[in-house]
């Protein structure tokens, strides 16, 4: 099979028009720019507001690997060079109060530790000697202290005793034991034994003191922790789930106040639901944190809510929007509360009153390589400016700058140089009725360069994961690359996507996939109708939820001369006892556990529609995805085998959820989708 395979996509190649070769020349996009494009993040502006730290990342073609290094801008736009050098991962830059030092986390010693570097002499030095990485840094107000998070590890669990191996004998690797729900997680691989708790060390470096303890985890060994100091730099607020049943109860989390001194806690929230991202206000009497009231829908508001420092007078602020609210920090004179929040996949920034209105104070937040729409991090002086992350259609992302009542100033153009000798492909904002309701459907379509409305093109339908996510118009190496091979992409919001409110991302709760397909199936149509769309070359992929929907399509609909599926679940029976997240899908995304559902989790498997099927669907998923696991995968090859569908499957060695660990792994998902969809394609009839 293998060699069939190679042979049909050098045919494929070696029999493309003229047209679609010119995706190799130099003025379009081609696989090997993943090497050359460059992402920023994380922007951290000093007190004084006149300096910003960014991350920015980047591939090295020898290695095959991404790596990090830290930048340092004036809020001028002067003075742009790097802090940090060398193929490290060099993240989480954090300015000390005074503005004289940065903090950071990097792997440049190995296992990473926390670094500072102290600006005047560009002297670094590691303040930590971890075994394991630090999670998440933070300055305490007096500069004295960073406070982070780590696992403390137990033994692993066994049982029974073992006899010892005779000396100089190879015996085979242990067996493992768990009795954990979550035993491996997506992107972590097996989940370590042991807690996440907080840790202090002096800011000039020593021995990390642990500020927590017991059997319960301050945060957790594959997500992180979310904690903030007080001003007074005695106390530390941090979000937790310390119930005996966290495992089965994974969103129910509280926040707590804890005495660096001696540890000791007190309870602040105590409701059913998630309570995180707690910061004190610059005064101590107020803390403000995100959360909202369990109603175990599939997708509920996360609301900016605002109490009192001992957890009485607790209200949510953000009511009057109906999107949800995310990464909020004080204003530095205590008026308000900054937030993000994505609009019909337009993430902004806004400045929430505590009266409960707020103002929108910049857009098209965001960066990184996917449409996915998200803010990026951002970060405030106290002189009333905020650094920021912008991304548009044709711009991954750059650093920004707003100054209190000035406008916006883009500071930086990391891929400029690229950009420079390269055609992107045309971004158009598209709006149609769904045919199953009439209800609006929003989405986005890119042109190839060179397009000519008086030619036909091929048009992929491209389809996001979650389900409850969105897309935006930011900027997609996928996307282009699709483009660039001179397909017109759409990509689009159906029902259940999120930043269209409450109500219509519930319209798939405990309906997916289902009514989707013909928010989808409109979108096509809406393009045909504009006239530039060969109508025998009509291709659909998508990944995770994606992979979901198009399988969903294929097995609703023949008008597809292909099909991938990225990463999909197939068998939600199955899914829910073998993926990391089943204590989390069993109680939003069904009635509940399949043996008590049975009818209803077979009526949405993409199983019971297999034997409609009979478009050729290749599937592809990283060997290490426990998100939508390889099983799944296998289980729809298999069956499209047994129906008598042409199939292929692709496994991914070492990749987790998503297929972008190694740069030359994301490649491949563009080549393969590229082979396959060649294949397939029939010549295009000269427009009449």
């Amino acid at each position: 099979m293998r060699s069939r395979l190679g042979a049909f996509l050098f045919v494929a190649l070696a029999l493309a028009t003229p047209a679609q070769a010119q995706q190799a020349s130099s003025d379009r996009l081609t696989h090997l720019d993943v090497f050359n494009l460059e992402y920023v993040g994380d922007p951290q502006l000093s007190p004084d507001g006149s300096t910003i730290v960014y991350v920015r990342r980047y591939a090295d073609v020898m290695t095959d690997m991404n790596y990090s290094n830290l930048w340092v801008i004036k809020s001028d736009g002067s003075g742009h060079r790097r802090l940090t050098t060398g193929d490290f991962q060099d993240n989480v830059p954090r300015w000390s109060p005074d503005g004289t030092r940065v903090a950071y986390v990097s792997d440049r010693e190995g296992m990473p530790q926390i670094f500072v570097r102290w600006m005047d002499t560009g002297e670094a030095a590691p303040v930590t000697d971890l075994t394991e990485p630090p999670m998440g840094v933070e300055w305490s107000p007096d500069g004295a202290q960073i406070a982070f998070a780590k696992l403390v590890p137990e033994a692993a669990l066994v049982i029974g005793e073992m006899p010892e191996a005779p000396a100089g004998a190879e015996w085979a690797a242990p067996a493992k034991y768990t009795d954990d729900m979550v035993f491996r997680f997506d992107g972590v691989g097996e989940v370590p034994p042991g807690n996440t708790h907080l840790f202090v060390v002096p800011a000039e470096g020593g021995t990390a003191r642990q500020v927590t303890g017991g059997a319960r985890s301050y945060g957790t060994a594959f997500g992180g922790a979310s904690f903030g100091w007080t001003p007074d730099s005695r106390s530390l607020v941090v979000s937790a789930n310390l119930r005996e049943d966290a495992e089965m109860a994974m969103r129910d989390s509280e926040i707590y106040e804890i005495s660096v001194s001696d540890g000791s806690q007190v309870q602040l929230t105590d409701r059913r639901g998630p309570d995180g991202s707690p910061i004190v206000s610059p005064d101590g009497r107020h803390i403000a944190y995100l959360g909202n009231e369990e109603r175990n829908l599939g997708y509920q508001l996360t609301k900016l809510y605002v109490m009192n420092r001992d957890g009485s007078g607790a209200r949510s602020i953000s009511d009057h929007l109906d999107r949800t609210v995310g990464s909020p920090q004080w204003a530095p004179d205590g008026s308000g509360i900054y937030a993000a929040y994505t609009d019909q996949g337009d993430p902004k920034l806004a400045l929430f009153s505590l009266n409960g209105s707020h103002e929108v104070v910049a857009e098209e937040l965001g960066s990184g390589q996917s449409a996915y729409a998200g803010a990026a991090g951002y970060s405030l002086g106290s002189d009333g400016s905020i650094a920021f992350l912008t991304n548009g259609p044709h711009r991954p992302g750059d650093v920004a700058v707003m100054r209190r009542g000035g406008g916006v100033s883009v500071l930086t153009e990391v891929n400029a140089d690229l950009f420079a000798g390269k055609e992107l492909g045309e971004v158009e904002e598209i709006r149609w009725e769904s045919s199953i309701d009439g209800r609006e459907i929003h989405g986005w379509i890119i042109k190839p360069p060179g397009f000519d409305p008086a030619q036909k093109y091929p048009l992929i339908l491209e389809i996001h994961g979650g389900p409850f996510a969105a897309y935006g118009d930011g900027f997609d190496v996928e996307k282009q690359m699709m483009a660039a091979d001179g397909n017109v992409v759409l990509y689009t919001n159906p029902r259940g996507s999120t930043s269209y409110g409450e109500d219509f991302g519930n319209l798939i709760h405990h309906a997916y996939p289902g009514d989707d397909f013909y928010d989808l199936d409109s979108g096509v149509d809406a393009v045909i109708d504009r006239g530039y769309i060969d109508e025998d070359n009509l291709f659909v992929t998508g990944g995770s939820g994606g992979g979901v929907l198009t399988a969903w399509m294929v097995g609703n609909t023949d008008r597809f001369r292909a099909a991938l599926s990225f990463y999909p679940v197939i068998n939600w029976y199955s899914f829910n006892l073998t993926a990391d997240i089943a204590a989390m899908t069993t109680r939003y995304w069904f009635p509940g556990n399949p043996w008590d559902n049975v009818e209803h989790y077979e009526s949405r498997s993409l199983l019971s529609v297999v034997d409609n099927v009979t478009t050729p669907t290749l599937i592809m998923t990283g060997e290490e995805d426990w998100r939508t696991p390889m099983s799944e995968s296998e289980q729809y090859y298999k069956a499209l085998k047994l129906v008598g569908v042409e199939t292929v499957l692709v496994r991914v060695p070492g990749e987790s959820h998503g297929i972008w660990g190694r740069p030359s792994h994301g490649i491949s998902k563009m080549t393969t989708l590229k082979g396959w969809f060649d294949k397939y394609r029939v010549p295009t009839r000269p427009v009449s």
